[in-house]
């Protein structure tokens, strides 16, 4: 995917809340961790990393709620504060640069899969991993996995 002409839209499940991203994201975890399988209620989550600023908020005024988090460091969720869908998450490492959009509330999903797969020692025994994807047991280090272009749009976001 390329930034130009790049649109993907998304939104909650009572439509009270809608965004666009105005380029791919930088990077896409599925994670598995258990903090993660209970937060969501499910397997595992799909983040969209992305700039904050490239996502574009096109309808509603969505709700940040601070939530416990596994690192101790608590997360900031946005979710529509009328059916309360998670549309993205900020991490204390990140602040408010990079949104985690949840890949699950975009209208195409199937256009961001997973970069990577991490934390798999706590992954579902009945989930089979692609073997082209590269996956982990816990986290990873970056700068050994992520191209250059994702190192450096990660790194232009946090004004480093």
């Amino acid at each position: 995917m390329t930034t130009e002409d790049f649109a993907l839209e998304g939104g909650c499940a009572c439509w009270g809340v809608r965004y666009r991203l105005t380029a791919p994201p930088i990077y896409v975890h599925c994670c598995h961790c258990h903090w993660c399988q209970r937060e969501t209620g499910s397997a595992f989550v799909l983040n969209a990393m992305i700039e904050a600023g490239r996502v574009e908020l096109l309808k509603g005024e969505p709700l940040a709620v601070m939530t416990p988090s596994n690192s101790g460091k608590g997360q900031k969720i946005t979710r529509c504060p009328d059916c309360m869908v998670a549309l993205w998450s900020n991490y204390a490492g990140a602040g408010d640069a990079l949104n985690f959009v949840r890949v699950g509330t975009l209208d195409d999903p199937d256009r961001v899969p997973p970069d990577i797969h991490i934390f798999t020692d706590s992954k579902q025994p009945w989930v089979i991993l692609p073997k082209d994807k590269p996956s982990f047991p816990e986290y990873y280090n970056r700068k050994e996995v992520w191209p250059a272009a994702a190192l450096a749009r990660r790194s232009a976001a946090l004004g480093r």
